[in-house]
């Protein structure tokens, strides 16, 4: 019988190279996802697994996710570089050129704003295509520059505009400018964005696909690991609002079993899934989002498609019957 699971998918750079391993053993089950909701790397993921599946249903989707990340190797200056240097160095290396590039505007350094993600993206997805007749529901997140509020682009009118305002590091890029607005990166102000898939979608069981660890950090006392720290904690806080107001909001609903208020009735019905990278990141570097080498992308995707392998051992099942994770612990 097919499965049915919404998937939020956050964003990371390099590192949704991990998401796209986990999507990769998914689709080999039977499974249709009705809508995707991404940020960054997991608006890439997501557009390319609806576009894909538009193609060839979910082996489509295989083939396109795999032909994206390998083409994204390919001009990585680590990989140029990767026979005369070590992994630590070419690390190294690639973190003290993004902390370089806190002093320079990408306004003077680029301003052509050359973007190989553009290139890319207008080689592999017909836009138009996919707005015409999107296989299951898009939400891509940006943030407003201006009003720093979240603003979620739908499937019947995604642009490599879109695409790219959701991807889009203002130390890196300029803004993205659409209808006269101007947008950053979607991990500002949500890093997945979960509540389109509570909202607007009807399906019960949501799938969340995290690439930053929830627990287990060591505390950073050294100046890189605490600089680190605070990138991460301002890329994951909105979402970690989000999802305490979620916990909180389905604790309640479950105290009033017997209520007939169509929200509570929604909250209680909902399935929340769990896939995190665990370990895989705890141990890297943040300049590790900008290592695009194909070994180290493989090495990702590896160990995705094995987290995601075991938990379908395990949970499979409890799609369609009850959740596979329980929220409070982790956002109470």
């Amino acid at each position: 019988m097919t499965k049915t699971l919404n998937l939020a998918l956050q964003g990371g750079g390099a590192h949704g190279a991990f998401a796209w391993g986990v999507l990769d053993r998914l689709l080999e089950e039977d499974f249709k996802p009705r809508a995707l909701t991404g940020t960054s790397a997991g608006a890439m993921n997501a557009i390319l697994l609806a576009h894909g599946w538009q193609q060839g249903k979910a082996e489509g989707a295989k083939a396109l996710l795999e032909t994206f990340w390998t083409q994204v190797s390919l001009n990585s200056p680590g990989e140029l570089l990767g026979s005369q240097f070590h992994d630590t160095q070419i690390t190294s290396m690639t973190g003290w050129m993004m902390d370089l590039l806190r002093y320079i505007s990408p306004y003077d350094l680029n301003p052509l704003d050359i973007n190989p993600l553009r290139y890319l993206l207008e080689e592999l997805v017909d836009f138009e295509q996919l707005k015409d007749a999107s296989p299951m529901k898009l939400f891509i997140a940006a943030t407003d520059v201006s009003s720093g509020k979240i603003k979620l682009f739908r499937e019947n009118e995604l642009t490599i505009e879109h695409a790219l305002a959701s991807a889009c590091l203002p130390t890196l890029h300029k803004a993205i400018e659409i209808d006269g607005s101007y947008y950053w990166d979607g991990g500002f102000s949500g890093n997945p964005a979960v509540y389109p898939l509570i909202f607007d979608c009807k399906e019960d069981d949501i799938m969340l696909v995290l690439l930053q660890p929830l627990q287990g950090y060591e505390l950073p006392t050294t100046s890189q690991a605490i600089n680190q720290r605070v990138t991460e904690l301002g890329f994951q806080s909105t979402f970690l609002r989000e999802m305490r107001a979620i916990s909180y909001t389905i604790q309640q609903a479950k105290g009033c079993y017997f209520s007939t208020n169509g929200l509570e009735r929604r909250f209680r019905s909902l399935r929340f899934h769990l896939i995190e990278s665990g370990e895989v990141f705890s141990s890297l570097e943040q300049a590790s989002k900008y290592d695009t080498r194909q070994i180290f992308l493989q090495e990702l995707k590896e160990k995705g498609r094995l987290t995601a392998d075991q938990w379908i051992k395990e949970n499979w099942q409890k799609i369609g019957n009850k959740p596979s994770c329980d929220l409070e612990p982790l956002f109470l």
